[in-house]
């Protein structure tokens, strides 16, 4: 692919250099006071056996049993209810859910505090639901509003303190306040299981509820709940429900398509569950403030994943680090088997980062405990001299996340922080916050001054690439059938900021641009066989005014390109580039050029003037290439008069600045575009005539011009400038001569123009007609 690096010295993340790094980064944080461990909920897979992080997590389709339940009120409850109301008849609290194995770990029914609440007749029951879920409760038995009574309404703010019973275990459920809960589905009374959900966590710790959940590892009920005891958590799906039915409480039940957490590396679907596990604390040492404002001093390119970002720190929990597995590196702490409290100081980290230089992360389980911990080490808490090492290692995340540690600053050759990170956009919940959140609880600061978000490769239509689909386009293929150039260009051509189309046809478009951007430096090339820059070069003042404009467009598409690679937008390098060969150089200047460079005596000061500015643009166009076509420039350099001289590799040379090259006054300039917008309309009477057959080639016409006042006066001063440019044998100011065509100039007011066929014979040598060709220097032969 053409990619410099340091190949010799790569970056490995089993390196012992690294795994020391790994180590010393945590316990940094650790020190800092960053690290608690704590039983709460998160993401864990029964499949693989660990805890996830929410970057581990991918959504997908998945089906689940949804099933609407009766919570019995119990007797304080139904005793408001009827109070309030005047009815009889059993009191429920109706909940719906989509996991019906965490009823068991059921501890409250969460209820918004304003929304507004009834108390429903339904079938000699009274049925509690919010009122804007009332409807849709009923249409899942079959009824309609007008089928029930409405009893009473209430705020769900009054029912708070008030209890529920279990529906199938011999235990309160108390009603609670929460802000989360919604119209957007189900009754509007949310069955909370604080051991089973990061929101349900939050509600009971304001409430004092256990954190429970009666779950092992792998998924299967333990004896705290006899009656599923050993079945996994799907397999106890249908019983529950089944039980629920058996009891009467089971409202309506229907299978539900959503999309489902998935675990990155088994693919299975994973769960709530809360563990004891080890986080790194976003509010502990005001982590999380320190990395929202470290996200305001970072550049992000697109400006939306500033917001993207943003967004995730602000909501994120806390960041679980600690993973169940027997590879990796190792949460290097101490707990005092005494108290329970973690140990570690900066003797026993130096000893544990000393020892991982030395023999990797593995010295962690194959050194006993005494060779990182000394006689005088005790636990401040309690004074006890005994400690067990963490068998837990560390959510690969961190590893990636220490990477600004690990790399950068190890290397003199490299800066830190980073110039650009740069990754698709599911890093901003990755890479990029991972490194970010490491970084500030560390240096205070950002590990990247900028961050580059790309999308996705997809086919022509937009549809994700898939083996089984058959519409993968291998990157090998692509290098073997066009080259490795092609496959550069249309990654520089794409807008990265959107999913990115391949297809063959974008490839066979990209093939012909490679191929017209080449032609034009080996056209470039080919005219500078015998130019040697440092002798035959003309300084600015004697170049050819045609050559002045040259070089002024190309101080201004080079302008555009350096603020380009500035920025990052390299479709705008290739558009720009592609443009200015195949228009401004292929189309215009060259195609001008051909008789100078060809025709014009080889030493002689115009065909030098040519010379000194094809071989200009030509140095900087390789240079400004090089990012984008390395193998190109490279292999151009070498042939570049002077390349080799300056430097031995085109990427060792320095582009220079759009300000070094030589420009055009206003003046100049605005004067270069009549004559252009002119050059226009002669064109477009030559292809008239060309189409009447009355010329072939543009050299074979006289071009007489008619016009008046300043516009005449002007074309009369730049007659052979406008000739030259015009590509024609001829031009007068003249009215046109008998059976000349005539073309009314449509863009330029005043002028008309007349396409005759050219006088006298045609030269040889350059293949213009003159009335003197014999009798002329400038055409000696007929």
């Amino acid at each position: 692919l053409g990619v410099l690096g340091d190949w010799n010295n790569p970056y490995l993340t089993m390196t012992r250099e690294y795994e020391a790094a790994i180590a010393r980064e945590f316990c940094r944080i650790a020190l800092g006071g960053h690290v608690v461990k704590s039983k709460k909920p998160v993401f864990w897979c029964p499949s693989c056996v660990t805890a996830l992080a929410e970057a581990e997590v991918e959504y997908g389709p998945h089906t689940s049993p949804s099933i609407t339940v009766k919570f019995p009120a119990d007797e304080d409850l139904s005793r408001w209810i009827r109070q309030r109301c005047g009815g009889d008849g059993e009191v429920f609290i109706l909940i719906w859910t989509t996991t019906p194995w965490t009823l068991p770990a059921n501890l409250a029914v969460a209820v918004h505090p304003d929304l507004d609440y009834v108390a429903v007749k339904v079938k000699g029951e009274i049925w509690v639901v919010a009122e804007g879920r009332l409807l849709w409760v009923l249409g899942q038995i079959g009824l309609e509003q007008g089928d029930v009574e409405i009893l009473d309404r209430f705020a769900g703010a009054e029912l708070e303190g008030k209890r529920a019973r279990h529906p199938f275990i011999d235990r309160p459920s108390p009603i609670v306040l929460a802000d989360y809960v919604t119209l957007d589905s189900g009754t509007g009374c949310v069955h909370t299981a604080p051991g089973h959900g990061e929101e349900d966590y939050e509600t009971g710790r304001r409430y004092g509820l256990d954190c429970y959940s009666p779950v092992d590892d792998h998924g299967c009920f333990t004896a705290e709940v006899p009656e599923f005891q050993g079945k996994h958590i799907e397999e106890a799906n249908p019983a529950i429900v089944q039980l629920l039915a058996d009891k009467g409480l089971l409202v309506a039940e229907e299978p539900m398509e959503h999309s489902y957490p998935h675990c990155w590396r088994c693919k299975k679907p994973v769960i709530f569950r809360a563990t004891a596990q080890w986080f790194i604390s976003m509010e502990r040492k005001g982590l999380r403030k320190a990395a929202l404002e470290a996200i305001e001093g970072v550049k992000w390119i697109p400006s939306w994943g500033q917001e993207r970002i943003r967004l995730m720190v602000e909501n994120r929990p806390d960041w679980c680090i600690s993973r169940q597995r027997s590879w990796g590196v190792p949460i290097t702490l101490f707990t005092c088997t005494q108290c329970g409290e973690p140990y570690l100081t900066e003797e026993v980290a130096q000893r544990i980062v000393s020892l991982f230089e030395e023999e990797g992360a593995d010295a962690w389980f194959t050194h006993d405990i005494s060779d990182f911990l000394s006689e005088g080490d005790t636990c401040p808490h309690c004074g006890s001299t005994r400690f067990r090492k963490e068998t837990d290692i560390l959510d690969v995340w961190f590893d990636s996340g220490v990477s600004h540690a690990a790399v950068l600053e190890p290397r003199e050759e490299l800066a830190s922080p980073a110039d650009l990170y740069l990754e698709g956009s599911d890093q901003h919940r990755g890479w990029f916050q991972s490194s970010l959140l490491t970084s500030v609880a560390t240096r205070g600061r950002a590990p990247y001054r900028s961050v580059l978000t790309h999308g996705f490769v997809v086919d022509a239509e937009g549809k994700k690439m898939s083996k089984s689909v058959g519409n993968v386009i291998a990157p090998e293929e692509v290098i073997k059938e066009r080259g490795a150039e092609v496959l550069r260009l249309w990654v520089s051509a794409e807008d990265y900021r959107d999913d990115i189309k391949i297809s063959r046809e974008i490839l066979d478009r990209l093939t012909e641009a490679y191929r017209k951007i080449r032609n034009t430096i080996r056209f470039l090339l080919g005219n500078l066989n015998d130019f040697d820059p440092a002798r035959d070069a003309l300084p600015l003042e004697e170049l050819q005014p045609l050559d002045r404009w040259a070089l002024h467009r190309w101080g201004q598409v080079l302008g555009r390109v350096i603020a380009a690679y500035e920025t990052f937008e390299f479709h705008r390098v290739y558009h720009q580039i592609h443009r200015f060969c195949t228009v401004d150089l292929s189309a215009l200047y060259l195609d001008i050029l051909k008789d100078r460079l060809y025709c014009e005596t080889a030493h002689g000061r115009e065909r030098r003037s040519a010379q000194t500015v094809i071989h200009r643009i030509a140095r900087e166009l390789l240079i400004a290439l090089a990012p984008i076509l390395s193998f190109t420039a490279e292999e151009a350099w070498s042939h570049l008069p002077g390349g080799l001289e300056e430097a031995d590799t085109v990427f060792a040379s320095r582009l220079p600045r759009p300000e070094e090259i030589p420009r055009l006054s206003p003046e100049e300039e605005e004067e270069w575009d009549r004559l252009w917008a002119i050059r226009g309309e002669i064109t477009k009477a030559l292809e008239q005539a060309r189409t009447r057959k009355l010329i072939g080639l543009a050299l074979d016409a006289r071009v007489s011009l008619e016009a008046s006042g300043e516009l005449g006066e002007f074309l009369e001063e730049r007659l052979p400038l406008l000739e030259e440019i015009s590509i024609v044998s001829q031009m007068a100011l003249e009215p046109g001569p008998q059976g000349a065509m005539a073309w009314e100039a449509e863009e330029v007011e005043g002028l008309k123009v007349w396409v005759s066929k050219a006088r006298g014979e045609k030269c040889q040598r350059c293949w213009k007609w003159s009335e003197d060709v014999g009798a002329s220097a400038d055409h000696p032969d007929a």
